[in-house]
């Protein structure tokens, strides 16, 4: 991941009849990273992501994309950034490749360049055998990944997707989900909006949660981890017969480990990885009798539904 931004946001916030959609938002992303941008129905999310492609103004506050405002730059906007919503729309009498011909023209890509491209990204999300068949006939799940190849032929430097593994089979979710993790490797900066969270885990630097127009919480899992659940990312039990207070500070000195709670003979470690293999020779070591040990990976799911339970 680069140092620089791609997209920054600053006290973003929209009002409809008077009502906050989307209220002092700031966060920022990082070139090649995929960010997962989270939040119940109503949070605010494609309103910001409609104030990030310059298709609606900001009541106040600045949004910027590769250092173009949408607002006043929106056809510079348009031109580094490919975004998918969640309802593709085609032009059914055509085939995927007359589509997409149509959507490089728009963007003035050379004809030479057009078919080496077409061919490229139908390759890539899987319908090269389907190149040539009206989109009328394509599946809904078909349709999603033509508009993945919609979204990538003109090699955007920023790709915004909306639920795009919506209408998959589970082998179509996990292809898409791996040409996502590759794009950074590209130069492609990816802002993932999804209700799957396990899928945001799977491929995404870092996550920011909206609700009610704000941002509640942003950074890596383990970030998340630390602050939604006061611990690390995994939380690792140990039970030992009788652990001495040597055994605690040792403990505590393992890179990666958060804090460690004692109680009777068992020992409560929060973690950023998991370290049971470290812990295991620390207790051993210290000659103390290793009874057992359990493990608990905090999933975003768990952070989610812990902090939306608490408000």
């Amino acid at each position: 991941m680069s140092d620089k931004f791609a997209i920054e946001t600053r006290d973003l916030t929209k009002t409809y009849d008077g009502t906050t959609v989307v209220d002092h938002l700031n966060f920022f992303v990082r070139e090649n990273e995929v960010f997962g941008l989270l939040g119940p129905n109503g949070a605010g999310k494609t309103t910001t992501i409609l104030m990030m492609l310059g298709l609606t103004e900001p009541a106040s506050g600045t949004v910027k994309v590769f250092d173009y405002n949408p607002t006043r730059e929106p056809l510079q906007v348009k031109r580094i950034v490919g975004y998918l919503p969640e309802e593709v729309g085609f032009y059914d009498n055509l085939t995927a490749r007359e589509n997409l011909r149509f959507i490089a023209d728009l963007n003035k890509i050379p004809p030479a360049e057009t078919e080496r491209r077409i061919d490229n990204v139908l390759e890539m999300v899987g319908l090269a055998d389907a190149r040539d068949m009206i989109t009328a006939k394509y599946s809904r799940g078909m349709r999603q990944r033509l508009g993945i190849a919609d979204v990538l032929i003109k090699e955007p430097k920023l790709v915004i997707l909306d639920e795009p593994t919506s209408g998959l089979d589970p082998s179509g979710i996990n292809h898409l989900l791996d040409i996502i993790c590759g794009l950074p490797k590209m130069g492609t900066t990816v802002l993932l909006s999804s209700h799957q969270l396990y899928q945001v885990q799977r491929v995404c630097h870092s996550v920011g949660i909206l609700s009610k127009g704000k941002l509640v919480i942003e950074g890596s899992i383990a970030e998340l981890g630390r602050e939604a659940l006061a611990g690390g990312r995994y939380i690792i039990e140990v039970e030992t017969a009788q652990p001495r207070p040597e055994l605690v500070n040792t403990l505590g000195k393992i890179k990666g480990v958060d804090k460690v709670e004692i109680k009777d003979n068992i020992l409560t470690i929060s973690t950023g990885a998991d370290l049971r293999s470290q812990i295991a020779k620390a207790v051993v070591d210290s000659d103390a009798l290793l009874v057992q040990m359990k493990v608990h990976e905090f999933s975003l799911d768990d952070i989610y539904m812990k902090y939306f339970k608490e408000r």
